[in-house]
């Protein structure tokens, strides 16, 4: 007789970094908040120890992603965690490779869903825990050099908060919870994805070549990283006096830097922050790693239907395939949905 299983059914969300872009591994600053847009994972325990993974999402033909499952199993288990066998099903509503951490949604979600299933409650001490857990596994594992900011946004979400990391003491950055009260005066956070996608994990990629530079000490590159910490400073402070001109200023100038000194941006990229902007933004920036992925735009909500519009018809001018909207606010960290047969 085969006995049921429980399921242990965890999301874990997407992020949009608001401002402080390639900060977090060179020690630096960095604003980003959680999601709607979130992976789900339905797990199940395997007395076999094996580990089977399926998801609706995952391209055709294509096992990488599955490395991402494996190193967050890997690493629990190396931190003393009695991980079992597991069945593992994914679902996601993050964009693959848009800029807006499916990486660290899909680990974080199988991590959240592992402690449900070992009964492991998580306050903010475990959270951060598995934060570096999932971060180990996507650097250690799959290949991507990442510094921490998508799984601790993913982990340490609140709804109507960002999430202030400090990374100079990269072991043990801090933390804390910065109100982001865009709705109640009026606002909106536009993502569009430029449906560029790109590839962290690729070695030879430009993201790896970033950090080598930084390491190095390359002027420009540095220099960007010294007036975005600087922009993010003044972008909590502008929050904090809902001095919203302000932060979208702060963000457009974010993004030039990005694109002129930390040279990651691409022609779509610029093509939404100026469009955006030229139709009464407050501002726009890419957000994520760039060479594709996503912009956020600041707009006040009565008039995000005008940037959107007046973006695809920019798109449509260049005979570009459409760009994808979301209207997004900040949101909760991961979680455990349900535990049950």
């Amino acid at each position: 007789m085969h006995l049921p299983r429980p399921a242990v059914v965890a999301r874990a969300p997407g992020r949009v970094n608001l401002i402080g872009e390639h900060t977090d591994y060179n020690r630096g600053l960095c604003l980003p908040f959680a999601i709607q847009l979130a992976t789900t994972a339905t797990i199940r325990p395997r007395t076999d120890g094996r580990l089977r993974i399926t998801s609706a999402e995952a391209p055709a033909g294509d096992a990488h992603w599955q490395e991402y499952v494996v190193g967050v199993v890997v690493e629990l288990r190396r931190a003393g965690w009695d991980v079992p066998g597991l069945d593992v099903v994914l679902a996601s509503t993050v964009p693959l490779g848009g800029g807006l951490s499916s990486s660290a949604a899909l680990e974080c979600a199988v991590a959240t869903g592992v402690a449900g299933l070992l009964r492991i409650p998580l306050d903010d001490g475990r959270r951060r825990t598995l934060a570096e857990v999932c971060r180990r596994a996507e650097t250690d594992h799959v290949g991507a050099p990442t510094g921490g900011m998508d799984q601790l946004a993913s982990m340490l979400g609140a709804a109507g908060h960002a999430l202030l990391v400090d990374f100079a003491d990269p072991h043990t950055p801090a933390t804390r919870r910065v109100p982001l009260p865009v709705a109640d005066d009026g606002l909106a956070l536009l993502v569009t994805d430029t449906r560029v996608r790109h590839a962290l994990a690729d070695g030879d990629g430009g993201y790896a070549q970033r950090r080598r530079e930084c390491e190095a000490g390359d002027p420009r590159r540095t220099r960007h990283v010294r007036t975005e910490n600087d922009r993010v400073g003044a972008a909590v402070e502008a929050i904090a006096a809902r001095a919203w001109g302000r932060l979208g200023a702060l963000m457009t100038a974010s993004h030039a830097s990005l694109r002129d000194d930390y040279e990651v941006s691409v022609p779509q990229l610029d093509l939404i922050v100026e469009t955006a902007t030229g139709a009464g933004a407050l501002g726009s920036r890419m957000t994520g790693g760039g060479f594709g992925g996503c912009t956020v735009t600041l707009v006040a909500a009565d008039r995000a239907d005008v940037v959107r519009e007046a973006v695809d018809a920019a798109y449509a001018a260049r005979d570009w395939a459409t760009p994808v909207h979301h209207l997004v606010e900040p949101g909760p960290g991961a979680e455990v949905l349900s535990v049950g047969g």
